[in-house]
């Protein structure tokens, strides 16, 4: 592992990724990098409260308040657009070898209907993917 990259968004999940995207980079010293990304959804009105950059800057200095006990400085990134396509971009442009992110256990019905960022992610990106559970 050369470069990894943490999509975070604050939850539960992106926690365990964090935990173990950080294991991962003491342990191969490798630098780390997090990303939360912005979703752009085209026409809704009114603004859903997770499309607000705000929101993603806390997430990641939240993201950078965890790191920092730990001895870690992590780059932060805030792209915008459809989340796992923006995390795919930002790992092939960045020259990451290594994905981690944070699973929310849905069950096929719930993919179906919501999408799975974590399993697009694992089935389009070029780097290795690592699912935290």
């Amino acid at each position: 592992m050369k470069r990894i990259l943490l999509a975070y968004d604050g939850t539960e999940h992106a926690r365990r990724a964090l935990e173990m995207a950080a294991d991962l980079a003491k342990r191969y010293e490798a630098p780390l990098s997090v990303v939360s990304v912005i979703p752009i959804h085209a026409g809704r009105a009114p603004v859903d409260p997770w499309d607000d950059p705000e929101s993603h800057a806390a997430q990641l200095r939240e993201a950078h308040q965890l790191l920092a006990p730990m001895g870690i400085e992590a780059e932060l990134l805030e792209p915008a657009g459809d989340p796992a396509a923006a995390i795919e971009r930002v790992a092939e442009a960045g020259g990451f070898d290594t994905i981690v992110v944070g699973s929310r256990g849905l069950g096929t019905f719930g993919r179906m209907l919501q999408g799975s960022v974590s399993e697009h992610v694992a089935t389009h990106a070029r780097a290795t993917v690592v699912i935290a559970r």
